[in-house]
């Protein structure tokens, strides 16, 4: 859902910095999906990564009904660019309050870009011990992958230009909006 103009091509979202991506539509594209995929599946646990991740976790545990098995992981320290791109300022801990073990697990990120956030995330996520199976949902997919990994469940599509970056935000009434930051623009 994008207001003003917006073009279709093959169920991708073109955008340009001025287009607003629906961020509530998206998630109620996304929770459809993950409620119908995960149907039947067992042992379900939803781990969010912080922070847009980790918001879209706790409204999906809801809906649910897996309030006691969710978990937030904060994927700082097992970042393969660490180096290059140095500590996040506000680092979380990672809580994890279920035995991973065995279960089936929800992995929730926002945006899905290179798939590097999303592999530093496995690789923290079997520190905890071996699931049985890890399913990947993001609000949005913006291409552009370094890794081969790919989302089970995404609401969207977008393209955006490079070092342009699309930033989920939470209102204090716990609704979603996103917003095109894009550093090439001068700030009004």
């Amino acid at each position: 859902m994008l207001y003003p103009p917006l073009s279709f091509c093959n169920n991708i979202l073109m955008t340009s910095p001025n287009y607003k991506l629906d961020a509530e539509a998206l998630y109620q594209v996304l929770s459809q999906q993950v409620k119908a995929g995960l149907a039947e599946a067992q042992n379900v646990a939803i781990i969010g990564i912080y922070s847009g991740g980790a918001w879209l976790a706790e409204r999906l545990a809801i809906e649910l009904g897996l309030g006691q098995r969710l978990g937030f992981i904060d994927v700082s320290f097992y970042r393969d660019d660490y180096a290059e791109k140095g500590l996040h300022a506000e680092v979380k801990p990672t809580f994890i309050p279920f035995e991973v073990e065995g279960a089936t697990l929800l992995l929730v990120d926002d945006v899905l870009y290179t798939g590097r956030t999303t592999r530093a995330a496995i690789n923290e996520l079997f520190d905890y011990g071996r699931p049985a199976k890890i399913m990947l949902a993001a609000l949005v997919d913006r291409g552009e992958r370094e890794l081969p990994i790919a989302a089970d469940f995404v609401a969207g599509t977008v393209t955006l230009a490079d070092k342009q970056s699309l930033v989920l935000h939470r209102s204090e009434e716990g609704k979603f909006s996103l917003t095109i930051d894009d550093p090439n623009k001068p700030a009004q």
